[in-house]
C-alpha cells in the first residue's frame, strides 16, 4: 500500500512540475513575441517593458556578411520610435528553453518580414530573468543568416 501511494505521489508531483514549467515557457514565448512586435511597431514604452537592463547585459548581433554589432543594452529601453523597426512582422519557431526559478535562456529561429515583403532569417539566443514575478529580457545574441 505504501508503494502505491508513493508511486501516485511521484506521478502527481511530476505532472504539477511539468504544468508549471509549461506555463513558464508560454509566458516566455509571449514576452518574446511582444518584444518583437513592439520593436517593429515603434512602441518604445511596450518595448521597454520587455527589458530589465543589468550591468552584465549584452546584445550581440552578427550579420549575414560577418559584421558583429555590440549594441549598448540601454538602446533597448526608452528608444526613440524613429530609431526602431519600421513595420512588418516576425514568426518565432523551434523554441528550446532552459528554465529555472528566476532565470532562463531560450534559443529560437526567427523569420522577419519587412513592410516591403523582404524576409530575414536569424537564430537567436535570449537571456531572461524573473523580476517581480514577470519574465524580462536581460540579454540576447542574434545571428542573421544569408
Amino acid at each position: 500500500m505504501k508503494w502505491t501511494i508513493s508511486f501516485y505521489l511521484v506521478i502527481v508531483l511530476n505532472l504539477v512540475g511539468y504544468s508549471q514549467n509549461n506555463d513558464e515557457s508560454e509566458n516566455i514565448k509571449k514576452l518574446l513575441e511582444k518584444e518583437s512586435a513592439t520593436w517593429r511597431a515603434g512602441d518604445s514604452k511596450g518595448h521597454t517593458e520587455c527589458w530589465h537592463i543589468q550591468p552584465y547585459s549584452r546584445i550581440l548581433i552578427s550579420t549575414g556578411d560577418g559584421t558583429i554589432l555590440d549594441i549598448p543594452p540601454a538602446a533597448m529601453i526608452n528608444t526613440n520610435p524613429e530609431a526602431m523597426g519600421n513595420g512588418g512582422f516576425s514568426v518565432n519557431t523551434n523554441y528550446k528553453m532552459s528554465i529555472h526559478q528566476d532565470n532562463a535562456w531560450v534559443s529560437h529561429n526567427e523569420e522577419s518580414t519587412a513592410k516591403d515583403g523582404k524576409k530575414t532569417f536569424s537564430y537567436e539566443i535570449r537571456l531572461l530573468e524573473k523580476v517581480q514575478g514577470q519574465w524580462k529580457l536581460v540579454g540576447q545574441s542574434i545571428h542573421i543568416s544569408k
